[in-house]
């Protein structure tokens, strides 16, 4: 089932510089989002590169998606965080 993303209105993060290295979101109805195990939700939030616009994006629900944006608030998905989780490799 492919994805109808033609009325989707994509958004990038104003920290994105030019916009070329960077993520854009959309909200779309769970039924337009082309993923079976999402198409009983009332939205998904759509994610995609800004540098391969053609290439199906990752979908999730409203609260995966708040969960995610409440780490990263946290600092969870930190770059020091992400790498201090790997063995042997130092953070400074």
């Amino acid at each position: 089932m492919q994805s109808d993303l033609s009325k989707a209105k994509w958004r990038t993060s104003r920290f994105s510089g030019n916009g070329a290295s960077c993520v854009e979101v959309a909200v779309l109805r769970g039924r337009d989002a082309g993923v079976p195990n999402k198409a009983d939700e009332e939205f998904v939030v759509a994610l995609r590169d800004t540098k391969n616009r053609d290439r199906e994006p990752q979908v999730f629900t409203v609260s995966e998606w708040d969960a995610f944006l409440a780490g990263v608030a946290e600092g969870d998905f930190s770059s020091a965080s992400l790498i201090a989780g790997h063995q042997g490799v130092a953070v400074v």
